[in-house]
């Protein structure tokens, strides 16, 4: 059905950002903005997704040109709720930042460049053409580098270049996949590749062109062993920044592969054995790089890493069980790892470091705020019944049924991991004294109480939603389960794009 409001998420931080720039030294008025237009793309957000779970698949056809020839944009129940996920996300860091990030990265165009990093994401999990993907690609990547160098601090440009370096290869290896594709099929609207690519005769340069597409995404979804540029980039910028990275940033490279890897390209054994080791080498790699980090935030980017690999390993498995435990977790990360960089950017402001042998004592002097940040780590930790519990199940039993208990016996040691990492960190930083030896550096009880909750605000809105994930599981694996059948049924999809 079509749909011209698909766009209104999109459009929304374009004019957003635009109107930022006209009040480039008011940080107070960008401030404001900020807010006002994340919490409409919110509700443009909660609009689309309502549509879609109650109706059909919408499309629209840009400039009127009917696909496959024109760019269409698409919102099936899987983008739509990526766009939800993202406004969510990106409500909280717009609140976070009002007081979380200086006066002087304002002034430098930190909000400006904020929504359009989130207009890039929405483009990207709306767009129905490969390529119009590659190029909302392209404006993530340059609003990320600006976010990551804002501040100019020899650990952020450092951290920036490798992020670049390896993002730059990424995108060379995806433009690569699309001009192969382009040349084989002569169409660049997935929905068309979808029905050409199986007509192809020669599939050798098919599954080539597929291994383009494997390796560029998988660099931007940090797989191992594409990985490294995660955890030497993340812990650099500041908090709010961070938290968006962590956040949503790979994710959308998960997205890529999900959509291409279930749309255009059906995975053959060879492809889903590549993803089940990848993911079980991810999980590994990211568990035991977190065991040794001493530094909050390079243990959160650790974690991502590690988490990642659940959901890779769930898309290699390709059963419609698994399908549906890779998307409950990614619905569940997207907003618990968003969480993680906010808490790390708040212990920060209470503490003045990050560094787990010079905290402690928080949950003394802050009990109300240790016991809501506490919700945030069970939940990663998979405590039952919160959020990161249920998915686990799923992508377990997806394990036995498929004879893949290699996966199975990774994501367990991946779950104990992390549950112990996270037990550490509370006794570290929240159950053991203040260090007597450390000179304590509180800026957080000095801020009036207006500075203070849009501090915490943001961590208490995405405690509560990944509190909703837990504790209203069933309606979340409803969701999961239709995704999961429109992955392995991409009939509908098709028809709805093509008309035919």
């Amino acid at each position: 059905m079509i749909d011209n409001q698909i766009i209104a998420t999109v459009l929304v931080h374009l004019i957003t950002a635009l109107l930022q720039l006209a009040f480039w030294r008011k940080t107070v008025t960008q401030r404001i903005l900020s807010i006002a237009g994340t919490l409409t793309g919110f509700l443009f957000a909660a609009n689309l997704f309502t549509k879609v779970y109650t109706g059909t698949i919408l499309t629209m056809n840009a400039s009127n040109w009917e696909a496959p020839f024109g760019i269409v944009f698409v919102a099936d129940l899987l983008s739509a709720t990526m766009v939800l996920l993202t406004s969510i996300a990106a409500l909280a860091v717009s609140i976070f930042s009002a007081t979380g990030v200086g006066r002087a990265r304002m002034l430098y165009g930190y909000f400006p460049i904020f929504h359009f990093l989130v207009m890039g994401l929405n483009g990207a999990f709306l767009t129905g053409d490969i390529f119009n993907l590659y190029v909302w690609f392209e404006v993530v990547i340059i609003a990320s580098f600006v976010l990551l160098t804002l501040g100019g601090r020899k650990a952020q440009l450092e951290g920036a270049v490798k992020y670049m370096a390896m993002n730059i290869l990424a995108s060379t290896f995806f433009l690569t996949g699309v001009g192969l594709l382009y040349g084989i099929t002569g169409s660049l609207n997935m929905a068309d590749l979808a029905i050409k690519i199986p007509q192809v005769e020669n599939q050798s340069i098919v599954n080539l062109t597929a291994m383009f597409f494997l390796i560029g995404f998988g660099i931007k979804s940090a797989v191992f062993p594409l990985y490294f540029w995660l955890p030497s980039s993340y812990h650099t910028p500041p908090s709010a920044v961070a938290a968006t990275f962590g956040g949503l940033l790979t994710k959308v490279g998960i997205y890529a592969l999900f959509r291409v890897f279930t749309l255009v390209f059906t995975p053959d054994e060879f492809m889903k054995t590549l993803f089940i080791v990848m993911g079980i080498l991810t999980i590994l790699t990211g568990a035991f790089g977190a065991i040794i980090k001493n530094n909050v935030r390079r243990l959160f980017s650790y974690l991502i890493v590690c988490h990642i690999g659940f959901i890779i390993g769930g898309l290699g498995l390709y059963t419609k069980v698994a399908l549906l435990g890779a998307v409950f977790y990614l619905i569940h990360d997207m907003i618990v790892k968003t969480n993680l960089f906010l808490i790390a950017g708040l212990i920060r402001q209470l503490r003045g470091t990050m560094n787990m042998s010079k905290l402690g004592g928080l949950y003394a002097h802050y009990p109300k705020i240790s016991l809501l940040i506490a919700i945030v780590l069970f939940s990663l930790a998979g405590i039952p019944p919160l959020s990161g519990f249920w998915p686990k199940i799923y992508l377990i039993e997806a394990g036995f049924s498929t004879n893949n208990y290699a996966f199975v016996l990774s994501v367990i040691i991946g779950s104990f991991i992390t549950l112990y990492v996270i037990a550490r960190l509370w006794s570290e930083v929240f159950w053991k004294d203040d260090p007597a030896d450390e000179v304590v550096t509180d800026s957080f009880k000095p801020l009036s109480p207006f500075k203070k909750v849009l501090l915490v605000l943001p961590i208490g809105i995405l405690a509560a939603t990944t509190l909703y994930i837990g504790l209203n599981a069933e309606m979340i694996i409803q969701v999961a389960d239709r995704i999961s059948t429109e992955m392995l049924d991409t009939t509908p999809y098709i028809q709805a794009v093509l008309g035919k």
